[in-house]
């Protein structure tokens, strides 16, 4: 074995592995002996065989190497926390990546800029934008699209103005309620109740009034509430 395949084999992590795999991969030591081809000798021929024998041996070396190398990335990632999930994000950000820097996208990217470039200062296009822009102008300045826009202009400060005047008749129904005779006279029921809660507990005393006064005789009806 040569030294390349030497080095490999100690750069492994499962180097110590490698011999005890060796044989369970096949290996062809060589093809069926036939004729010397023709323009070749007999030394030569030995010679190439030789040195096909000693690849077939490196390639089975490399595969067992890069299988060992597999295991122990496998390994890394797994003890990293990293899904095979993260593996095809990486893969594909840097396929997209290579994409973009490849000559045939820069080409493809310089091509459809200059095709954009021609198809925007072509006649056809600057005729169409012209006739695009002529009828922008003409439909604002119609009759139609005027009204359009004062009538829902007229809609917009009507709903403004209903919704103004429920506000103050809200606003003033509660203004006449409170000056109302049965809203005062509630307030009045209710600040009668309090000075007497107030006067019985800085008297020492914890019972509550009764809402008909201190005698039996109850009070004089007010106005209904």
């Amino acid at each position: 074995m040569d030294p390349a395949s030497q080095d490999i084999n100690l750069n492994s992590p499962n180097k110590g592995l490698l011999s005890d795999t060796m044989t369970d991969v096949p290996v062809d030591t060589g093809t069926a002996r036939t004729s010397i081809p023709e323009g070749l000798t007999e030394a030569e021929e030995e010679e190439l065989r030789s040195e096909l024998t000693k690849v077939e041996e490196e390639i089975v070396t490399l595969r067992q190497v890069l299988a060992a190398k597999e295991r122990h990335c496998g390994e890394l990632k797994r003890k990293l926390g990293l899904t095979p999930l993260d593996g095809l994000k990486q893969n594909l950000s840097k396929s997209w990546h290579d994409v973009q820097v490849s000559n045939a996208y820069v080409k493809t990217s310089e091509k459809l800029g200059e095709w954009n470039e021609k198809v925007t200062q072509s006649d056809l296009y600057l005729s169409a934008s012209s006739t695009m822009e002529d009828w922008s102008e003409k439909l604002t300045h119609s009759e139609a699209y005027k009204k359009t826009q004062e009538t829902l202009s007229q809609a917009g400060q009507k709903t403004s103005a209903a919704l103004s005047n429920v506000s103050s008749a809200i606003s003033r129904k509660l203004g006449d309620m409170r000056n109302s005779a049965t809203f005062k006279s509630f307030e009045d029921r209710v600040g009668t109740i309090k000075s007497k809660v107030v006067g019985g507990r800085e008297n020492g005393s914890d019972n509550l009034p009764s809402p008909t006064g201190n005698s039996d005789k109850p009070l004089q009806d007010h106005a209904p509430f």
